[in-house]
């Protein structure tokens, strides 16, 4: 009897674990997926507030830059850096220098969360298949690794947010004498879709997405690289105790910029010259003063590279290119240390190796 009083209570007691395990692993079970949640919010949030931040630094550079790459070659008003900043100012006061900010923010927040929150879990996709190809469960993501999954959140995040990229290109080219004005960014949206149907919101898509393959992949994959190199190697005593400081990572940011806009420059110009086409009442910087010079038609990427290029010159794929490099530099070191400051602050941990 007492044998079989110890027998049920062991079964008793196994069984009170075996429910306690179980509850565990609920509440485990229910935890997870709400971390997850909440830990992807606040990479969202990160990448949000990087990109808002960044852009507006940098908003009179980057609508400077909008204006020379398409203003009309026969009508020139904006003729180098302080010479076209200086214009703006003296037409169209302080509000002209951030002219089209407001749609350009209202892009680049959510174009910069899904960016960054793509690219890590683009790296971390991409790591997995690497360990397992390799059987090296140790082995780290490569320069051109990290350059592909780059590539990856910058088609991802493009491609979510073109049509605002589109309106926030003919909006920033405005001034007070264009014959038609767009008065926001909804009545933009509408009466490009009124006017020119939902194709015209991706004119340009084609180019940005070649552009953005080598300029987003690069971005990470020297920023990345760069920082990594500096702290295995600590080179001039800039690492202590494996961590980067702000001015260091800075650096690496501009760096990073730098070499990936070089290389998709002409692509950005193209993009800008293709969202124009079909704009019927076009901004005179676009047409010309008095209207006698009409914007080029451009029958696809190929056909708006040879017309720009005969028409004016190589140079021409590069035009705003000096106020983009006063712009990109720090826009993107800017854009890449708020991330990891706001990261830090929400409690983020991106583990890439997991």
């Amino acid at each position: 009897m007492a044998s079989e009083d110890v027998k049920t209570s062991e079964s008793a007691v196994s069984t009170i674990v075996n429910l306690a395990e179980e509850a565990k692993l609920a509440r485990e079970g229910v935890k997870a997926p709400s971390y997850a949640v909440l830990s992807i919010c606040k990479s969202l949030v990160a990448g949000g507030v990087a990109g808002g931040v960044s852009r507006t630094a940098v908003a009179p550079l980057e609508r400077l830059k909008i204006l020379l790459q398409v203003q009309n070659p026969h009508s020139i008003k904006y003729n180098g850096t302080i010479q076209g900043l200086k214009y703006i100012w003296r037409t169209e006061g302080f509000r002209g220098l951030f002219k089209g900010n407001g749609t350009n923010c209202a892009r680049i927040v959510p174009n910069s969360a899904v960016k960054f929150f793509s690219y890590e879990q683009a790296s971390k996709g991409i790591l997995y298949l690497y360990q397992q190809q390799t059987g090296n469960e140790d082995a780290q993501l490569t320069p051109l690794l990290r350059l592909g999954a780059g590539a990856c959140a910058g088609i991802i995040a493009m491609s979510a947010t073109y049509p605002m990229d589109m309106v926030r290109g003919r909006l920033t080219v405005q001034t007070e004498r264009s014959p038609y004005q767009y008065r926001g960014m909804i009545h933009a949206l509408s009466t490009v879709l009124r006017e020119e149907g939902p194709r015209a919101l991706y004119k340009g898509w084609l180019p940005s997405v070649i552009g953005v393959i080598p300029y987003v992949g690069l971005n990470f994959a020297v920023y990345e690289s760069l920082k990594d190199w500096l702290i295995k190697s600590k080179p001039f005593g800039l690492v202590e105790d494996s961590e980067l400081s702000v001015t260091t990572r800075l650096a690496c940011g501009a760096a990073a910029g730098t070499v990936g806009q070089t290389v998709a420059y002409p692509l950005d110009v193209i993009r800008r010259r293709m969202q124009m086409v079909g704009w019927k009442d076009a901004a005179s910087v676009v047409t010309g003063d008095g209207r006698n010079k009409g914007p080029l038609e451009y029958t696809g990427m190929i056909d708006a590279f040879r017309k720009t290029v005969r028409h004016e010159g190589f140079g021409a794929l590069y035009k705003g290119l000096v106020p983009n490099f006063v712009k990109v530099v720090p826009s993107i070191a800017i854009a890449f240390v708020t991330y990891e400051v706001v990261k830090d602050i929400l409690g983020v941990e991106i583990r890439i190796s997991d």
